[in-house]
């Protein structure tokens, strides 16, 4: 089991196989500091070879998701020029990279404010879900700035023209129409129906053999780039290797035996 490092920004606890990441600098909504970017990062990189951790559920203390960047970072910032914001800013999207690359089943737990680094964490989630009243929005050019980072993970999850859209009216919405852009999964009325809705899906995960669903997931992502051919060549050596590997006898045997296999029980 990894040792999760020491963290400033988050409070992180686990339990049966899931990693609850709270960010936690409420008096700011959560804005997301370069303390913050580095914090999430060591947390990723902690658990990344970890498959005892199957899920990671990522939220917001005080009743808000994550505001944006924090805009105290960006002062300090420019006293030391052009270098430190393209420094900050890349920060933030090697976060996004490793969050997209995790693992494990990376869920969104999304509510108050979801707002430009928000938004862009909501992008790189498996599954999300969100609270009806839950505020969206992309609000970097109303503030002279662009959403830099995040603009490549707002198309892959909902397209460009909505993209498009959204980043160049800067406008808000709520998580119905979250839902209805394909950005969350699920959007519900009630912090006790959210709870409920993580539970289903936890159970749902804790389902699905850990070491499988973490090369389902790379898959899926590697078909977004790479070459259909060679893609279902490597694919091919990857479900010889499953079926013949561990997981994959128990989980034959389990289905023969008419039991659960031992990962869905732990």
């Amino acid at each position: 089991m990894a040792e999760l490092p020491n963290t400033e920004t988050l409070l992180l606890e686990r339990a049966e196989g899931v990693l609850h990441v709270t960010l936690n600098r409420p008096d700011s909504r959560n804005a997301m500091s370069l303390a913050m970017v580095g914090d999430l990062r060591a947390v990723l990189a902690a658990v990344r070879d970890d498959l005892s951790v199957r899920a990671i559920v990522l939220r917001g203390a005080g009743g808000h998701f994550c505001a944006g960047g924090d805009i105290k970072d960006m002062a300090s910032a420019r006293a030391t020029g052009a270098d430190a914001y393209r420094a900050l800013n890349r920060a933030f999207g090697s976060l996004l990279e490793e969050a997209q690359h995790t693992p494990q089943v990376l869920i969104a737990v999304l509510e108050g404010a979801v707002l430009g680094g928000g938004f862009g964490l909501a992008c790189v989630s498996d599954i999300a879900i969100c609270h009806q009243d839950a505020k969206f929005g992309l609000p970097e050019t109303t503030l002279g700035i662009l959403p830099a980072q995040i603009a490549p993970f707002v198309v892959k999850r909902i397209g460009l023209t909505q993209t498009r859209r959204l980043a160049l009216t800067a406008a808000r919405f709520n998580g119905s129409e979250a839902e209805r852009l394909g950005l969350v999964h699920f959007s519900e009325v009630s912090s006790e129906a959210i709870d409920a809705r993580l539970q289903q899906v936890l159970s749902q995960v804790r389902s699905c053999a850990p070491q499988a669903n973490a090369q389902t997931k790379a898959l899926l992502l590697a078909s977004q780039d790479e070459a259909l051919g060679p893609l279902l060549d490597r694919a091919a050596g990857q479900f010889a290797a499953a079926v013949t590997g561990a997981e994959g006898i128990e989980g034959t045997m389990a289905f023969v035996q008419k039991r659960a296999p031992k990962w869905a029980a732990e």
